[in-house]
């Protein structure tokens, strides 16, 4: 079987938001610093903590990633810093905490906002001191772990509402990076679509379904609100459901095909008795589409369905200027 390494797409892809992202992350994946990710649910945001701490220094030691949302809330302390045998019912046993696991590593606190206010105090002490105070021993041990927290929600909000200490959010915001959503990055649909339509077939032992135009337009149309979560499942379930068929656009789930029907068509308009300017037409049409695609010509080229070529052609010979 595949490691389970390969069957993500390991932070790739060529669009311009993505791009600039992962030239921040290799700058600060050299340095000792901690790092706040932010970003939207399902964008990547742990591939991201691993791929920083791949390029730095600590890649030979643990990576160990924790859910701070999933950690109850009597717990969260001792699953952080550990705790000594008898401080608390039920503590038989010492045990060592995550941080300390991570020793010359890296630690990853996803969900950081949903940290309980008692336990970030101690993680503030940490990041500022590298002291690690295990719970029910009075003294405190130094720790070299670098922290990386992740969030999807606004944590400056959290700090208004006294739910995240600002204190706490300074410190994490050294170095903030932010992971542009699937649909600012619609350069890299089609790739890793491939990609993972390739994995699934290979971990699954089937062969893989084909891209064909009409999904490839429908697809780069959609919003991705599950962002790269959701293709990499929907490519799952092509490659179970449809495995060595050219894909037709019946196989896209239905909330893809209701958004854009395959009968979408321009609006039927007057044609003027004056009659119109094919010229000023396009050049207009060209202008709403980058403008709708935020300057991204590979986009814009996709919504007039055009090759980026023929756009690049057409902006030149219109004299339109997007940069």
């Amino acid at each position: 079987m595949t490691s389970n390494t390969d069957c993500h797409p390991k932070m790739q892809g060529q669009s311009p938001p993505f791009l600039a992202m992962l030239r921040s992350a290799r700058l600060v994946a050299a340095t000792r610093a901690p790092v706040l990710i932010q970003g939207e649910s399902g964008t990547g945001k742990e591939l991201l903590a691993q791929f920083i701490h791949e390029q730095s220094p600590r890649h030979r030691k643990s990576f160990i990633a924790i859910n701070c949302a999933a950690l109850p809330e009597a717990l969260a302390e001792s699953e952080l810093f550990g705790h000594a045998k008898g401080a608390f019912t039920g503590a038989n046993t010492a045990r060592e905490g995550r941080i300390a696991a991570a020793q010359y590593g890296t630690l990853f606190l996803d969900e950081i906002g949903e940290m309980p206010l008692t336990v970030q105090s101690k993680l503030l002490r940490f990041l500022e001191s590298g002291e690690c105070q295990v719970l029910g021993e009075g003294r405190s041990i130094h720790i070299d772990t670098r922290i990386i927290a992740a969030t999807n929600r606004g944590l400056a909000d959290l700090v208004q509402q006294g739910r995240f200490r600002n204190d706490l959010y300074y410190r994490l915001q050294v170095v903030p990076l932010e992971v542009p959503p699937l649909r600012q990055r619609s350069d890299d649909i089609e790739p890793l679509a491939q990609q993972f339509l390739q994995w699934f077939s290979r971990h699954h032992g089937v062969a893989a379904p084909q891209l064909t135009d009409p999904v490839r337009r429908m697809m780069h149309r959609w919003s991705w609100p599950g962002n790269i979560r959701e293709l990499r499942n929907l490519c799952e379930r092509l490659v179970i459901l449809h495995s060595g068929s050219d894909l037709a656009i019946e196989h896209l789930p239905h909330e893809i095909r209701a958004c854009h029907p395959t009968t979408e068509r321009f609006p039927a308009a007057d044609f003027p008795i004056t009659g119109i300017s094919l010229e000023h037409l396009e050049r207009e049409l060209i202008m709403k589409a980058l403008a709708h695609a935020g300057g991204n010509r590979s986009r814009a080229a996709r919504l007039l369905d055009l090759s980026r070529d023929t756009l690049l052609y057409r902006i030149k010979k219109h004299g339109l200027q997007t940069d």
